[in-house]
């Protein structure tokens, strides 16, 4: 019941942190979607016979929800739907470039995939960098400076280390190190944003794609629907 999956939710300390970063954000604006959309979510997944979903680590208690209710439904109606598998790489979450333990829209800390190149730089520029480093020869303490942090997602593993050591050693500025990886994530950005760009002027192929993806995925969803009433002995 939606009561169940409320209390179990709430239980969840990774929710917990959820909800109060969205009651930071929102105050007491926080609508039952917050708490009920795992449902929803299950509904979405299990239509297409989803098996492996790859996620964040924000999303884990969701899709754990998913599968709970995938294995109560096949339980009692016999196995008719996936259980699905939530999928993570090495970067399960990302922290914003203020240092925050999440990076969201809403807290203004965050980089988007067709932010153009100056305004990568001018978040880039901003991050959060050691507090306690005062002049370019400082040492450094590269596990609280979210620019290293940051390397770690964008650059190589060779220069990952010659960021971490020279920081320590006090030989490496921070706005050699901030251009560095804005030289990095453009690389990554660039190819991605191109493909945006072409794709915002010809609308007409974009249409094309989505109807022909929605003709395959209401094949799919329909016989996934027919097999569930069948499964609960429904006419249709």
């Amino acid at each position: 019941s939606n009561l169940v999956t409320i209390a179990r939710l709430q239980r969840n300390p990774t929710v917990k942190t959820e909800f109060a970063q969205k009651k930071e954000v929102f105050g007491d604006n926080i609508t039952y979607g917050f708490l009920g959309y795992p449902v929803s979510q299950a509904a979405d997944i299990t239509a297409f016979n989803a098996t492996y979903i790859p996620v964040g680590e924000d999303q884990l208690p969701m899709i754990e929800q998913c599968r709970e209710i995938v294995r109560k439904f096949n339980s009692i109606y016999g196995k008719t739907l996936n259980e699905p598998v939530a999928v993570l790489n090495d970067s399960t979450r990302i922290k914003g470039l203020d240092g925050n333990e999440k990076m969201g829209k809403s807290l203004g800390n965050a980089l988007f995939l067709a932010d153009e190149p100056e305004v990568v730089r001018k978040k880039v520029m901003g991050a959060l960098t050691d507090p306690a480093r005062i002049k370019k020869d400082d040492p450094g303490h590269p596990e609280v400076c979210m620019v290293y942090y940051y390397h770690k997602l964008f650059s190589d593993k060779e220069q990952v280390k010659r960021v971490h050591d020279e920081c320590k050693l006090g030989t490496r500025g921070c706005v050699q190190c901030k251009n560095e990886l804005i030289e990095n994530i453009e690389k990554e950005f660039a190819p991605i944003r191109e493909k945006r760009e072409y794709y915002e002027k010809h609308m007409d192929e974009v249409r094309e794609i989505l109807k022909e993806g929605t003709a395959k995925a209401k094949i799919v969803a329909a016989e996934t629907l027919r097999n569930v009433k069948e499964a609960l002995k429904l006419d249709y």
